[in-house]
């Protein structure tokens, strides 16, 4: 039996080629974006269980209110380390402070620059390193280092780098104890090509062994069996408070390490949300796209069921059984589903290095993975069973007394399901194309945001090795002397980040139940005339004076200060008094989605540890790049040039937003086409049951306008009425995704008349090939008897 339905479901799409190929290029294209989504999510939610640890694991967090402000971040002072581990034991089973470094590794002549991590010796059994070579244990060794088998490549080749020496910022020797396998993408330590031993005397922070103020590690822990994140966080919650650390109220707690990747968000020291919601988002889209696809099938079936009524009539006048046609044409639906299968396989392979690309992912299809083909033939079962079967139940239910003496009639609302579900799939396509508008809008007003500095033409360089330090004005002066160099300057921050930040800053006036947090960066004296800083009020820092115990604030911290005609006051910090000779206009040195941070400059030169360089303009950078690197390999000749862009560094500060943007727009095409597809299926099938309609109109004078007009008008009503349903959807999502960043677009009207107007000139181009193709048929054919 059901090999006799497949041969009468072949035949059938056979026999109308057109209308098939539709349904299977539609189904496959859905199923393909439902494959790609599933991919992306199962990705997404096993972020970081490549360790076997991951359900014991968490960062310790520290919560803080500076400036009116509550934040949640994984930076922690030292000290707190060994209080859990000697206060805690019973709760935590290994511990490891960790201090994210790039270094420059160098073996003989080769040389590169690499970014990983101090550590102490339990992180690699923490992180259940999976060694090629060596062991874990191998780390306790203080002069000793990890490191990942591309690093362990590019340095000693195919050769066994076991208890070989790499020189590490050309100043300090270390033992290869062993060789890692490189960590996969999608774990949160995914960039960490080595592991140096926080004990070795050349790790800096060990100093800080006291420092309770001091925050600029990291402290990964393991817990013990059956202990609870939860109430350990409650038990640690005030031990900085406890050690005299009472400024911004600090809590500590600790986030298990399944939600560092989906949960980063924090609002007023409370979890609310992160990835997860895009991975709700994507999943909710998957669904429907695909649902679009199934609704281009059942409309297809059942606008085609009165060409298939006699044939009903028939079989249930010779002794079919209801049932029986029910599973004839669910398996005509499964057919096609398989089919479907096939060609969503191959278009995946086809589009997955595009869509890694998009999505910032290393993902591939698992062909040796039974779970996945049992998942992927279960979801074809399904999306074939779905999709057939409104077609099956509605074919089967025919009278086959009326079909057979022709009174059978669909009646006046049988094209009401067929409406209802065109205007379901526009809903989904026009609240994409509103979702995809809303957000590159919001990642351009960021773009357009007034960065109060010069990016063009700027590059950074990190001072790693001993070389660097101590030649500023000689570097300087040979610099300039290039020709392609306009200004240089150091300092301990990027233009783009803020790597400090103090509290305890007085001033006359102060409130006194008040203690701002203020960014402080050390700079040399040229680093505004390098930068292209605003001076709002004052001057610059200048050597024709003794500004070494001078400070320059931005407008923000003389906002918070509450100072008026801030130039001569003093502020006193770190014990000592300095004078406010300028005042900048404010810079975006963090996120652009946020307000500016109040940030105090400061001449240190002990405390640079970057170099930045502004280009002269017009200079093409290959030729600047050539004529600065001999400059650096005259003060530094055993390390290599490396530099950064900070147009490229300040364009990573949207990748997120662009990434969502991104596959928002695939994901709203593919939607609009599988919606589209449906609709030209739909227009061909009305355009065919009309065709003596339109002869007879074409004789009585109609004209291919009055035709095409005839032919359209429902299916743009039908869109129109989508709008309706997706405006108030998409305003409703997106503005409560817009209410997370603080420095954020309007959502204008415009947006929603530009995808209504865009669905409306999509839609019309759909059904114009029918409709006109129709209009200007020969009348006499369309009117001529069977």
């Amino acid at each position: 039996m059901f090999k006799n339905y497949l041969k009468i479901a072949w035949r059938n799409l056979l026999k109308s080629k057109a209308y098939s190929s539709i349904n299977i290029i539609g189904l496959a294209t859905g199923m393909a974006v439902a494959i790609l989504i599933g991919l992306w999510i199962w990705d997404e939610l096993s972020f970081d269980h490549y360790h076997n640890n991951h359900n014991k694991l968490a960062w310790a967090m520290t919560t803080q209110t500076f400036n009116g402000e509550t934040d949640t971040y994984p930076n922690i002072c030292v000290p707190l380390e060994k209080e859990l581990r000697i206060k805690y034991a019973s709760d935590f089973k290994r511990l490891s402070i960790t201090w994210n470094s790039t270094n420059i590794l160098a073996v003989g002549d080769k040389q590169i620059s690499q970014t990983g991590l101090w550590a102490q010796p339990d992180l690699p059994e923490m992180l259940t390193l999976k060694m090629n070579k060596g062991s874990r244990s191998a780390f306790n060794d203080p002069s000793s280092i990890l490191l990942s088998a591309s690093v362990a490549t590019a340095l000693f080749g195919n050769e066994d780098p076991t208890n070989k020496t790499v020189r590490v910022d050309n100043k300090t020797d270390m033992k290869v104890a062993g060789v890692y396998e490189d960590l996969p993408r999608n774990t949160t330590l995914y960039g960490t090509k080595f592991l140096l031993p926080w004990d070795n005397k050349a790790n800096w922070w060990n100093t800080q062994g006291n420092a309770w103020s001091n925050h600029g590690c990291q402290l990964i822990a393991e817990v013990n069996d059956g202990v609870d994140f939860a109430k350990v966080s409650v038990k640690i919650k005030k031990i900085t408070q406890e050690h005299g650390y009472v400024v911004s109220n600090e809590r500590i707690s600790l986030q298990p390490m399944n939600n560092w990747h989906l949960y980063s968000e924090f609002k007023n020291g409370k979890q609310t949300g992160g990835r997860i919601q895009f991975v709700w988002l994507f999943g909710i889209v998957g669904v429907f796209v695909l649902l679009l696809a199934c609704i281009n099938f059942m409309n297809l079936s059942t606008a085609r069921s009165e060409k298939r009524a006699k044939e009903v009539g028939i079989r249930k006048a010779i002794g079919s059984m209801r049932a029986q046609l029910i599973g004839q044409f669910l398996s005509e639906s499964l057919l096609v589903s398989f089919l479907a299968l096939l060609f969503a396989i191959i278009l995946v392979q086809l589009s997955i290095s595009f869509f890694n690309g998009i999505a910032d992912k290393n993902m591939s299809i698992p062909w040796s993975t039974p779970l996945f083909w049992l998942i992927i033939l279960g979801f074809t079962w399904f999306t074939g069973i779905i999709s057939g079967s409104y077609p099956a139940f509605y074919l089967s239910g025919f009278q086959p007394v009326k079909v057979l003496k022709g009174t059978f009639r669909l009646g006046r609302f049988a094209a009401l399901p067929r409406k209802v579900l065109v205007v379901v799939q526009f809903t989904v396509s026009i609240t994409l194309i509103i979702g995809t508008i809303i957000v590159y809008r919001q990642v351009q007003f960021a773009k357009d945001r007034p960065v109060g500095y010069t990016r063009e033409g700027l590059i950074s360089v990190v001072m790693n090795t001993p070389e660097l330090f101590g030649h500023y004005d000689a570097m300087r002066s040979d610099l300039i002397q290039t020709g392609v160099v306009e200004n240089m300057a150091e300092s301990n921050s990027s233009i783009t980040q803020i790597w400090s930040n103090n509290s305890g800053v007085q001033w006359e006036g102060k409130d006194p139940n008040s203690d701002p947090l203020f960014g402080t960066i050390a700079v040399t004296h040229d680093f505004g005339k390098t930068v292209g800083w605003k001076i709002a009020e004052g001057r610059d820092f200048s050597r024709d004076f003794n500004d070494t115990s001078t400070f320059i604030l931005n407008e923000s911290a003389v906002k918070i200060a509450g100072l008026k005609n801030p130039i001569g006051k003093k502020m006193k910090w770190l014990g000592r008094d300095h004078v406010i000779t300028g005042v900048i206009n404010d810079m975006v040195m963090d996120s652009p989605f946020k307000p500016t941070i109040p940030t105090i400059f400061h001449l240190e030169p002990s405390w640079v540890r970057l170099i930045t360089i502004k280009i002269k303009p017009g200079i093409v950078f290959r030729e600047a790049l050539a004529k600065i690197e001999p400059v650096f390999k005259k003060y530094n000749p055993a390390s290599p040039f490396e530099f950064k862009f900070i147009d490229d560094e300040y364009a990573q500060k949207f990748s997120d937003e662009e990434r969502i943007g991104n596959l928002a727009t695939f994901f709203a095409i593919l939607a609009i086409f599988i919606s589209c597809l449906g609709l030209f299926g739909l227009a061909s099938f009305v355009a065919e049951q009309r065709t003596k309609e339109i002869g007879i109109r074409k004789v009585v004078g109609a004209s291919v306008f009055n035709l095409w007009q005839m032919l359209s008008k429902d299916f743009v009503g039908l869109v129109m009425l989508s709008c309706f349903f997706a405006i108030p959807i998409a305003y409703y999502f997106l503005h409560v995704w817009l209410q997370k960043y603080e420095y954020r677009a309007e959502i204008s009207w415009w947006i929603f008349a530009a995808a209504g107007a865009g669905a409306l000139i999509i839609t019309l181009l759909t059904v114009s090939f029918q409709a006109i193709k129709a209009a200007i048929a020969n009348p006499v054919k369309s009117l001529r008897t069977e």
